[in-house]
């Protein structure tokens, strides 16, 4: 967005050695028109275009000019003949007076692109034309005066999916002066983005087509996948022409943009919200890492709080979509809060009938957190497996801690999907389990249904000495007289509900039976809770999220390449990015 044009030129420059290869600049802030109603003086109108050649002269990068007008999102609020205007002098390389000796004018001196709305076009004949003069068409290419200017025709909707968009799409295309079409609108679901994709497929020309907003990133990154023309992106944060736009570094260096292809496989992480979490940080850098062909990215799907559902109807419509569509090549992903039990559900509806087979595990602990696609030779969905890899890491990093987990009491906070994971983890291992969580009917609800899952002699997950599961009250938690104590809760988390909190006070103590309890977070970010603040001061032996976030990823990342995860790697980089 250009409000200085020096500022701009060093922005680009910077931009350009970031690995950028194109620049648009919007100069809807540094025009405003001429002629009748304009609040400028002629001088200063001319003064105003000349800044604007010199932007263009002068940028190190070719250049899409654009000149959004208010009625599609953008700050120009002036009449459209002078905005075409300045698009015609432009093009025609503005007052530059370079050329080749034969009458043309240096391409540099005019923008590669010129990006005008599909609804100026439409207003009337006569505006289309004057939009005609501006860019080079069929036609004209013998006009000697023409740089290689192209115009990009587009569509904004920045609340919603056009209900007029097939329509609109087809009346684009039949324009041919229109060397690329772009579509962006608001994506209200992942769901959108597979029409973005549908669209790229059956492209006649280079398209740009664009979900915007925290649902769109997914059309942003996977641009390359279906043949689109380019993609947008960002310096920086603060600079975003359009919401969900990442920036250049995020873009190139997370999601490894360049070596994007047809044949890259796509994953992700599930939940609501997301954008906080660093699995695509650690399973990108991952798959560099090992040579794969994949790319990681935030995967979300919305629930309604208030629903009876949890969201299962959007989660299990758009889980269907991303595994079934044809082209995303979708292996896998991580599915966190609040979609763990949403998961297993959906695993147990269509199950080995339709392809989808549920751990044991995963189906004694009602929660699961990884899905694993498997495809055919035709690229055809033909194996979904659904599995838990926090109860498995969870009970790895308490027996390094404590050894043996027979006989020893883990006392649990909360009881949602994770607690899940942890009450049949430690119970299988032999430890005696209380949850206290703040619903006594939730905590009820999951000892007797992880009991009922392990039996009294083990049942199909368990084993003869498995330990006992029981609720006790909330507020019993800080006699719990625990060897362990386990957050499950979301207390503390960044982002969460109450980050400054913690599910219980460390000073009150955890119990006679070991007075030093190892006390574990699953929260992992940030890698020193409250909780676990309280709990280093006081002595405690503690287990930060940090670890079992990079161990159930690890297990995860190698159902999905079938190779070991560079688990060191995976630290490293999650405690540099937490500053810890």
């Amino acid at each position: 967005m250009v409000t200085e044009i020096d500022a701009a030129l060093a922005d680009c420059a910077e931009a350009k050695r970031l690995g950028a290869q194109i620049v648009e600049y919007r100069i809807d802030q540094v025009f405003s028109g001429s002629g009748e109603g304009s609040p400028l003086s002629d001088q200063d109108a001319e003064r105003e275009t000349r800044e604007i050649e010199r932007l263009i002269r002068s940028s190190p990068l070719p250049a899409i000019v654009t000149c959004r007008p208010t009625f599609e999102g953008g700050f120009y609020d002036g009449d459209d003949a002078s905005r075409v205007s300045l698009y015609e002098h432009l093009g025609s390389g503005g007052g530059a007076r370079r050329g080749d000796g034969r009458g043309r004018v240096a391409a540099e001196d005019s923008p590669r692109y010129i990006d005008v709305e599909f609804a100026t076009m439409s207003r009337s004949a006569n505006m289309r034309q004057k939009v005609l003069l501006a860019v080079d068409h069929p036609g004209r290419e013998g006009d000697a005066r023409r740089p290689e200017t192209a115009l990009i025709l587009s569509a904004h909707d920045f609340e919603r999916r056009p209900a007029d968009l097939t329509r609109r799409l087809l009346a684009m295309r039949a324009e041919p002066a229109a060397k690329v079409i772009k579509i962006a609108y608001r994506a209200r679901s992942l769901r959108d983005n597979l029409e973005l994709f549908d669209i790229l497929r059956e492209a006649d020309r280079p398209t740009i087509a664009l979900g915007m907003g925290e649902f769109g990133l997914m059309s942003r990154v996977l641009a390359p996948k279906f043949g689109a023309f380019l993609t947008f992106a960002s310096l920086r944060d603060a600079s975003a022409t359009a919401p969900g736009q990442p920036t250049i570094t995020e873009i190139l260096q997370r999601y490894r943009f360049r070596s994007i292809s047809k044949s890259t496989r796509v994953y992700g992480v599930i939940g609501w919200p997301v954008g906080h979490s660093l699995s695509p940080l650690i399973h990108n850098a991952g798959f560099e890492a090992i040579g794969h062909d994949g790319v990681y990215l935030p995967l979300p799907i919305a629930t309604d709080a208030e629903g009876a559902d949890g969201g299962f109807e959007s989660f299990k419509g758009t889980v269907l979509d991303l595994v079934e569509h044809e082209g995303l090549d979708f292996g896998g992903a991580s599915v966190t809060i609040p979609h763990k039990e949403n998961l297993v559900r959906l695993a147990r509806e269509l199950g080995p009938q339709r392809g989808w087979h549920l751990t044991p595990g995963a189906d004694s602990i009602g929660a699961a957190n990884t899905i694993v696609v498997e495809r055919d030779d035709s690229g055809r969905a033909a194996r979904v497996t659904v599995d838990n890899t926090d109860a498995p890491a969870i009970a790895a990093l308490l027996a390094d801690a404590i050894g043996t987990l027979r006989g020893r009491v883990v006392a649990l906070l909360g009881a949602g999907g994770v607690a899940r994971g942890a009450a049949h983890a430690c119970a299988t291992a032999g430890a005696d389990v209380r949850i206290h969580a703040r619903s006594p009917e939730q905590a009820d609800r999951l000892a007797s249904e992880i009991s009922r899952a392990i039996g009294p002699t083990g049942g199909p997950t368990g084993g003869p000495n498995a330990g006992t599961i029981e609720a006790r009250p909330w507020e019993d938690r800080h006699e719990a007289g625990a060897d362990a104590v386990i957050n499950c809760t979301p207390l503390g988390m960044k982002g969460g509900p109450a980050p400054d909190g913690t599910p219980m006070d460390i000073p009150a103590g955890v119990g006679g039976r070991s007075p030093h309890a190892i006390i574990f977070d699953t929260v992992y970010n940030p890698a020193r809770t409250p909780l676990l603040v309280q709990a280093e001061r006081a002595g405690h032996e503690i287990i930060d999220g940090v670890s079992m976030f990079t161990v159930q990823g690890a297990m995860q990342f190698r159902m999905w390449t079938g190779r070991d995860a560079p688990a060191e790697l995976f630290e490293r980089l999650v405690r540099a990015r937490l500053g810890v």
